[in-house]
């Protein structure tokens, strides 16, 4: 990433950004975390991106090189750690799952960033507590560096309906299966199939977040249909996708 910007302190605060908006890359010497009251939010480090909605935040240490994206209109809400207060013992990127009350501890804690009471720091207090708490998710698109894997990849990613298997990419791309099988596990961390659904839901999300129907949505990204893609995506962030549209557009109904 060119032109790192190196701000010493994380800021803590909220503010809003429009569809597509980024901030560029850029480092803090303390620890962050990044939350989307209203939109998605997706952090990208040279490791990968990770992406998340209203029920999930985003942990980025100390030092690391990261830029913004918002994807639909974003209510951003930051919060800085200094870089010995670390109460997930983390040093890599992570997403978490948030809680209502978590969710309403971000939202206090950074509506008056200059306040100094002994509320706010009680409040300082009990989020903590529940970030130390909150479950990891596994909901990150690594970044691939062998460039048959990396080939592999682009190719879904320019089209997330692609039903083809991984033989008949590779054979695309001119790569074997069994050693595009072995680099998704030992470079991503992951089998092709859990990639490809990171991948997707990635993509439903930011659909989604720019307000296409449901069912167009599951169709662009490759799911025969509707109701396949409410049930994955209800199990990977906790509500259904129509949430991003309103009730009265939600075909999975009310969680």
């Amino acid at each position: 990433m060119p032109n790192i910007r190196h701000t010493a302190t994380a800021p803590t605060r909220a503010r809003r950004l429009t569809a597509g908006g980024r901030i560029d890359a850029h480092r803090h010497d303390d620890h962050q975390i990044v939350y989307a009251g209203a939109g998605v939010v997706a952090v990208t480090t040279d490791a990968g991106t990770w992406f998340a909605p209203g029920t999930r935040a985003i942990w980025v240490p100390a030092g690391t090189v990261h830029a913004h994206r918002a994807h639909g209109h974003l209510d951003l809400h930051l919060i800085g750690l200094p870089a010995d207060d670390n109460p997930l013992g983390l040093d890599h990127p992570a997403v978490l799952a948030v809680s209502p009350l978590l969710r309403e501890l971000i939202l206090a804690y950074t509506r008056d960033p200059h306040d100094r009471s002994p509320e706010r720091h009680r409040l300082r207090a009990v989020l903590r507590d529940q970030l130390r708490v909150s479950p990891q998710q596994p909901l990150r698109l690594p970044t691939p560096t062998d460039p048959r894997l990396a080939a592999v990849c682009a190719l879904v990613h320019a089209e997330p309906a692609d039903v083809r298997t991984l033989a008949e990419l590779g054979a695309a791309a001119g790569v074997g299966e069994r050693t595009l099988s072995r680099l998704f596990r030992t470079e991503l961390g992951m089998t092709f199939p859990q990639w490809r659904t990171q991948s997707r839901l990635y993509h439903a999300l930011r659909l989604l977040a720019d307000g296409l129907p449901v069912t167009t949505v599951a169709h662009r990204c490759g799911w025969s249909s509707a109701s396949a893609f409410i049930d994955v995506f209800r199990r990977s962030f906790g509500y259904t996708p129509g949430r991003h549209l309103g009730p009265a557009r939600d075909p999975g109904g009310p969680t």
